[in-house]
């Protein structure tokens, strides 16, 4: 899947795939490269043999289980070869740590649906819907490791197939994160100018939003390369530092002011941008909707002014209180930008000293901001 596609669709879900994708992605760190319960699947597979694993025991298991042996042994990567060249499927506690059952024939409900057709893929379709926890197939004929996840089905991969795609997503975060830097350097610029109008703001949400999708997609290939995806892991957190909060800050500072026609909190703004598909994303008229704005073409061009947390952010060790005062006291970024020490100490909590640091903060701030844009 191309990254920008498989990154759209990141944020579209509901509270039950909300919870799938989260037993997905431990599920996933658990079968890694590096754990214990890999280096056995894949023992397994270079056996020439198969398995089926349940990754977890309860009442609801017990009740499919029908013969085998009763084990309760410690976990190792080779006991689950082993015990794998056994008919039947193995059942291993939730934390991977213990072998609790080995041989054991599974019976699941015959009317759970299921689009899977081999024996061993059939049953830990149903089994892993019906009892909830996480089960691994392995096919002999197949050489294939798969994981059943509450009704979704995910093809373990080898590292160097994973690491390709991810080498191509990480390329395309660095484009996307170099044109985010220029375009939120412009609306700094324009703000100290107090010229800023609602197809800029649109502009940075929207590269905000992008690059913060195709990083959640590079997150999950961290997550299946376990142990191999330590350097991506690295150049992520390089590429991403500072993107969240400045999504949530450029919210806080465009979102409209609520009228008895429209209304829009910081969260709404938020939950709206992480709801656009892909094709929506790439239009700025549906970004401003979803900043809480019409989006008609007039619209895109009327002035707007920030109120002023996102560039006080950028002061070195202002607290987020004292910027909530600041704001509140002053509305909006030109007033404080005009405001001198004696006026920004009239805020509660603001001394001499931390009105000059602000004061001379805003002050670097403009001029370098003008400078990166004019020079």
């Amino acid at each position: 899947m191309a990254a920008n596609d498989r990154a759209a669709t990141s944020g579209k879900s509901g509270g039950g795939s909300s919870r799938t994708e989260a037993l997905m992605r431990a599920s996933l760190s658990a079968v890694a490269p590096g754990m214990a319960l890999r280096d056995g699947l894949e023992r397994i597979l270079r056996g020439n043999t198969g398995g089926l694993i349940v990754l977890g025991m309860d009442k609801t298991v017990e009740s499919m289980c029908t013969g085998g042996f009763v084990m309760d042994v410690e976990f190792t990567s080779t006991r689950l070869r082993e015990l794998c060249k056994l008919d039947g499927a193995l059942i291993v506690d939730k934390d991977i740590t213990k072998i609790l059952r080995a041989g054991v024939q599974l019976v699941p409900d015959a009317s759970i649906h299921t689009d899977e057709t081999g024996t061993r893929h059939r049953t830990a379709d149903r089994v892993s819907k019906q009892c909830g926890f996480p089960v691994v197939s392995v096919s002999q004929s197949m050489r294939l490791i798969a994981l059943y996840v509450d009704g979704e089905r995910r093809v373990l991969e080898e590292s160097a197939a994973i690491l390709s795609r991810a080498n191509q997503a990480l390329a395309t975060l660095e484009r996307y994160k170099l044109r985010l830097d220029e375009v939120a350097g412009t609306l700094s610029a324009l703000e100290i100018e107090d010229l800023v109008t609602v197809r800029d703001v649109s502009a940075v949400a929207q590269r905000l939003e992008m690059v913060r999708r195709i990083a959640t997609e590079i997150a999950e290939y961290v997550v299946e390369l376990g142990t191999d995806g330590r350097l991506l892991s690295l150049q992520l957190d390089e590429l991403i530092a500072g993107v969240e909060p400045e999504r949530e800050l450029v919210v806080r500072d465009y979102v409209p002011e609520p009228t008895a026609k429209r209304s829009r909190t910081v969260a709404e703004a938020l939950t709206e941008l992480d709801a656009l598909a892909h094709g929506e994303l790439l239009e700025l008229p549906t970004v401003a909707r979803a900043l809480g704005y019409s989006g008609s073409p007039e619209t895109l061009d009327s002035a707007v002014s920030p109120r002023g947390y996102r560039l006080l952010a950028k002061v070195p060790r202002l607290p987020g209180a004292i910027i909530e005062r600041l704001v509140e006291h002053f509305g909006g970024l030109q007033k404080l930008l005009a405001a001198s020490v004696d006026d920004l100490q009239t805020v509660d909590g603001v001394g001499e000293a931390r009105a000059r640091s602000v004061r001379e903060g805003l002050s670097r701030l403009a001029e370098s901001s003008i400078l990166e844009r004019y020079v």
